[in-house]
C-alpha cells in the first residue's frame, strides 16, 4: 500500500498580508497529479486543514475543489481536525463525504474506530486523532491525570493499541496533530504559539515513544519537514508560512506498507510557486546590486545595514522588488542611556545637551558635528528672539 503523508494545509492563510489561495491551490492541484503519478492507495491529511475556524467562502472553494481533485487522482482520504479548525464545521459532513472516500475525523470518540482499507496482503487500519485539549477530554476519558497533550495522546495512543489487538493487530497508520519532542529545530515563525513557548521552555512536548506499536505515525502541527524515528515523521505545511521556513523543502511524504509492515518512507518535493530570499545590505546596495536581479520575482525580506532609518525605504525596495514584505534594520546602534528613563537622562541638560540625547535615544546616534553646529545657531536664535 502506497500512502502519501501532508498535513497543515492551513486554506485561507496570508503571507504578510497577501492571500494565498491561489498559489495553495495550484500546489494541492499539483499534489493531485503527483498521487496520481505513484499511484498512490490513501492520502493522510494531519490537521490544520483551514486556517481558522470560520474560513472564508473562498477558503472552503479551495478545499472543496483540492479534496474532488484528489479524489478523482483515485486513493482515499483520511484527514484530521487542528487546532486552527473547527471541528464542528470540518465534521459537519463526515457522514455523507466517507461514502465518496473522504474520510473526516474531529472528535475525540472516534479515534478507536480506524478507517480499514485493505491491499493483497490484509487489512491496514488507519486511526485519526485530531487535535485533543486536555481539559474538555474529562468528561470523555475517565483517564487521569488529564492535563497536557503528552497526557491526552498518550491516552488516545492506549485507546487505539487495545482496539487495534481487538482487531487482530495488523499494519496500522495514526494520524496525529500535536507536538511531539525532537521537532524543535523545525518550529517556525508561523508557529507563533510553539515559538514563544519554545523561548521559556513551556511547550507541552509528547515523547516520540508514545507512538509505540503503529506501523507509521503521521505527525501534523509543526510546519517544517522532520523525522523522529522511522516511522514517526512530520510532512510540514505545503506552502513557506513565514520566512523562517525559506530554506525548508516544501513536498510530502510516500509511505510504502508490505505485509511485514513499514518498507520505506520517500521524501518527495512540490513546486514552490514563489520562492523566498533574505537580502542583507544597505538600501543603496539592495537597490543597485546586479546579482539581486535574480530575486526581483521572489518574496523578499530585506535586512538593512543602514546606521540610520531610510526615508521611504519599503516603497523603494518594492520597485525593484514588487514582493518584498518584511523589513528590518540590523544595524541600528542601541538607544543612548539604555533602559533608564527618559526623566533621568535629561535631567539637568542644557538644551542643546537634551537635542542630543533625544536623538540618541531616538535613532540610535547623537547629533553629530554639523548637526550640532545647526542646532546651536538655531538655539541661539531661538535665545535672541525670548530675550
Amino acid at each position: 500500500m502506497r500512502i502519501w503523508h501532508t498535513s497543515d494545509w492551513h486554506v485561507g492563510r496570508t503571507f504578510h498580508g497577501h492571500a494565498t489561495l491561489a498559489p495553495l491551490e495550484g500546489v494541492l492541484s499539483e499534489m493531485a497529479q503527483t498521487v496520481a503519478a505513484l499511484e498512490v492507495d490513501l492520502v493522510v491529511v494531519s490537521g490544520d486543514v483551514y486556517d481558522s475556524s470560520t474560513p472564508s467562502a473562498e477558503a472552503i472553494g479551495v478545499f472543496n475543489r483540492s479534496l474532488r481533485r484528489l479524489r478523482e487522482a483515485g486513493p482515499q482520504v483520511v484527514l484530521t481536525a487542528g487546532n486552527h479548525d473547527s471541528p464542528t464545521r470540518l465534521g459537519s459532513m463526515s457522514d455523507f463525504v466517507s461514502a465518496s472516500g473522504v474520510h473526516v475525523v474531529t472528535r475525540p470518540e472516534q479515534v478507536t474506530t480506524p478507517v480499514t482499507l485493505h491491499d493483497a496482503h490484509g487489512p491496514v487500519h488507519v486511526y485519526g486523532i485530531p487535535f485533543l485539549e486536555p481539559a474538555r477530554l474529562r468528561h470523555v476519558w475517565q483517564a487521569e491525570p488529564m492535563r497536557t497533550q503528552a497526557h491526552a495522546i498518550s491516552e488516545a495512543m492506549r485507546l487505539v493499541r487495545a482496539d487495534l489487538a481487538e482487531r487482530g493487530g495488523g499494519r496500522s497508520v495514526v494520524l496525529a496533530h500535536t507536538f511531539v519532542a525532537g521537532a524543535e529545530g523545525e518550529s517556525c515563525e508561523s508557529e507563533r504559539a510553539i515559538v514563544d513557548t519554545l523561548a521559556v521552555g513551556g511547550v507541552d512536548r509528547v515523547p516520540v515513544s508514545a507512538f509505540d506499536g503503529v506501523t507509521y505515525a503521521a505527525l501534523g502541527h509543526v510546519h517544517g519537514r522532520s523525522v523522529l524515528a522511522e516511522h514517526v515523521r512530520y510532512s510540514g505545511a505545503p506552502l513557506h508560512l513565514s520566512f523562517s521556513e525559506e530554506a525548508k523543502p516544501r513536498g510530502g511524504w510516500l509511505v510504502e506498507l508490505d505485509e511485514s509492515g513499514l518498507t520505506d518512507v520517500t521524501w518527495v518535493d512540490l513546486t514552490v510557486p514563489r520562492p523566498l530570499v533574505t537580502l542583507t545590505g544597505t538600501l543603496q546596495e539592495l537597490l543597485d546590486a546586479p546579482e539581486h536581479e535574480a530575486h526581483t520575482s521572489a518574496w523578499v525580506r530585506a535586512h538593512l545595514t543602514d546606521p540610520l532609518r531610510q526615508r521611504d525605504a519599503m516603497r523603494r525596495l518594492q520597485s525593484r522588488f514588487p514582493h518584498c514584505a518584511q523589513l528590518d534594520y540590523v544595524a541600528l546602534a542601541a538607544p543612548v542611556g539604555g533602559d533608564r528613563a527618559y526623566r533621568e537622562l535629561v535631567h539637568g541638560k542644557s538644551d542643546l545637551e537634551v537635542v542630543d540625547t533625544f536623538l540618541g535615544r531616538v535613532r540610535g546616534t547623537g547629533l553629530d558635528p554639523d548637526e550640532r553646529a545647526i542646532v546651536d545657531d538655531v538655539l541661539a536664535h531661538a535665545g535672541q528672539e525670548v530675550s
